[in-house]
């Protein structure tokens, strides 16, 4: 027995000494294995280089605590551990997940707070067995830093898509949305933005969501044209201290000299965000007695600047069978009018099918009376972000825009090589200005006109960026419509546009990385359910049973001869 002991006594003295190695090396080298096929829980370079910037105390209050329906328990889940992959690589990152609804007593105070601070929850129906209730669920989280505070959207919102589906979209964003806020709150802005005026632009109200969720990161500013007439070298220095600029919309004509500050500034390496429209269509002059409208061309003098540039907007409408819906009114007039939902053909709701990191991985893209945009060859990379599907064509202009259009009948063969229009695209380059070799507007000592390599968004719709007004005249959400009660990816998709512009394509490429998400299918389950249960709870209990039998077994079978 005095060897056996000795044996047994060396073997604990080594695994200890081993043990000690191991956690002195572990102290000087840090790793965290992600043994997930997708490395879901693997921290992108972007986020690792946020993370490093928390000096201080970060504090999450994640709300998505309590009885939750098994979806939202998985998204809990998946927030958790990838909050707790942020917390292995800085300690100050603190989290705590609080159930709002948990005391009854206060439970509505809680309530009205998180809807002061903006958290609005959602209403979702639980399906158990067979058994259908309503569930309140708030899918937010709160970051606070240094007194700064700022909201986190958990739940990624798609329309038409189910809770599984919306859930599943949601976890793929997880690492973007909180990496995006930890860098909001955490980084001071850089950046400058200006909104362009003076050409009968959109106004702020209805570019008021876009224009609040862009101060989050970024210094915006209005900068009004009309001081080019009096001061054009003023105007032109004062606008090449801003990093991007957004033309939304105009509807007036620019003058050459305005076109020469606009030129210069991206000649010397200005970013631009062009919302245009090229027809004067507007869905408001529709509802009328007679429902319809007549659609012209709008002259905004920038088609030899833009053909520069090496595109062109077309003054034609695209006429899409892949539509938004719209309600109207049916019926005799009076206690008989009823409402219904008719596909409306001029407001395209596009689906991304490219790749790249600006629209990969986001929803419906929804538009109103776009216009064709033509590439050409000029040199300049060109990459179509977004297009009609193919059963799209264009209208010329004029033409009487209808409301009956919506019980027209068509026919795949009314679309034979009409469609894939483009509506939206990147280009990238060393643009040549368009007033190279030619005479100037205005005296420029500092003109140039072959410019550094630069970048530019072109959107053939300034209807893509407006928030409809609800009854108090206040803006809704960018991209939901109150017509039809559905919600359009019209907002990530132009935060995308300003963040590639602004070289944070980091955070970009976060937002399209694919994950992999196993759930159950719950029709199966409830189908199967007696089997389901066999084979998730009593198969590991019975595999446990045995191997305990067969290690006592042969425990027993070793020490007791």
């Amino acid at each position: 027995m005095v060897p056996i002991k000795k044996s047994n006594l060396k073997s604990v003295l080594i695994t200890i000494a081993l043990l000690l190695v191991i956690n002195g090396i572990g102290n000087y080298f840090f790793h965290r294995f992600d043994l997930t096929k997708d490395k879901r829980y693997t921290l992108s370079t972007t986020s690792l280089n946020i993370v490093e910037q928390v000096k201080e105390p970060l504090y999450i209050k994640i709300y998505l605590q309590g009885d939750l329906p098994a979806e939202f328990k998985r998204l809990q889940q998946e927030t958790q551990q990838l909050l707790e992959e942020f917390q292995a690589y800085n300690t100050n990152i603190v989290f705590e997940f609080i159930n709002p609804l948990e005391n009854e007593d206060s439970s509505m105070d809680n309530i009205k707070e998180l809807y002061r601070k903006g958290l609005t929850p959602i209403n979702i129906t639980v399906d158990d067995k067979g058994k259908q209730s309503q569930a309140m669920v708030f899918p937010w989280a709160i970051a606070v830093y240094q007194n700064k505070e700022i909201n986190i959207p958990l739940l990624k919102n798609r329309m038409g898509a189910s809770t599984t589906e919306m859930v599943i979209g949601s976890v793929q964003h997880l690492e973007y949305s909180i990496s995006e806020a930890f860098q909001k709150v955490t980084t001071a802005k850089q950046k400058t933005v200006a909104v362009i005026k003076g050409n009968g632009e959109l106004q702020d109200i209805v570019m008021a969501k876009f224009l609040l969720q862009i101060r989050e990161s970024y210094h915006i500013g209005p900068f009004t044209l009309d001081s080019v007439a009096k001061d054009p070298t003023g105007s032109l220095n004062a606008l090449q201290k801003y990093d991007l600029a957004i033309i939304a919309k105009p509807t007036e004509t620019f003058s050459d000299s305005e076109k020469q500050v606009l030129d210069q500034f991206i000649i010397n390496g200005g970013k631009t965000l062009w919302l245009i429209d090229q027809v004067n269509a507007e869905m408001d002059s529709l509802y009328n007695p007679s429902g319809s409208t007549l659609a012209f061309p709008r002259d905004l003098n920038l088609n030899d600047m833009f053909f520069k540039y090496g595109f062109r907007i077309n003054p034609d409408i695209v006429k899409d069978e892949q539509g938004s819906p719209i309600k109207l009114a049916t019926g005799e007039q009076g206690s008989a009018t009823q409402f219904q939902e008719f596909n409306w053909k001029f407001a395209p709701l596009v689906y991304p099918e490219s790749t790249h990191p600006i629209v990969k991985n986001l929803g419906g893209i929804k538009f109103d009376f776009a216009n064709p945009i033509d590439t050409l060859k000029n040199g300049i990379k060109k990459t179509v972000l977004l297009k009609s599907s193919p059963y799209s064509k264009k209208i010329g202009a004029p033409v009487e825009i209808n409301l009956d259009i919506v019980a027209e009948e068509t026919s795949p063969n009314h679309y034979i090589k009409t469609g894939n229009i483009p509506l939206a695209v990147l280009l990238e380059g060393s643009f040549h200005s368009m007033f190279e070799n030619r005479v100037l507007p205005f005296e420029q000592a500092t003109f140039q006109g072959t410019g550094k390599k630069n970048k530019m968004i072109v959107i053939s719709d300034g209807d893509v960026i407006k928030n409809q007004l609800d009854k108090n005249f206040q803006p809704v959400e960018l991209g939901y419509d109150q017509r039809s009660g559905n919600l359009y990816d019209n907002k990530d998709f132009l935060l995308n546009c300003v963040n590639y512009l602004l070289d944070d394509t980091g955070l970009i490429n976060i937002r399209s990385k694919d994950l992999d998400l196993p759930l159950l299918d719950k029709e199966k389950v409830f189908e199967n359910y007696s089997q389901t249960q066999v084979i998730t709870i009593g198969l590991p209990l019975l595999i446990l049973v045995l191997f305990g039998g067969l290690f006592t077994y042969l425990r027993k079978r070793k020490y007791g001869q």
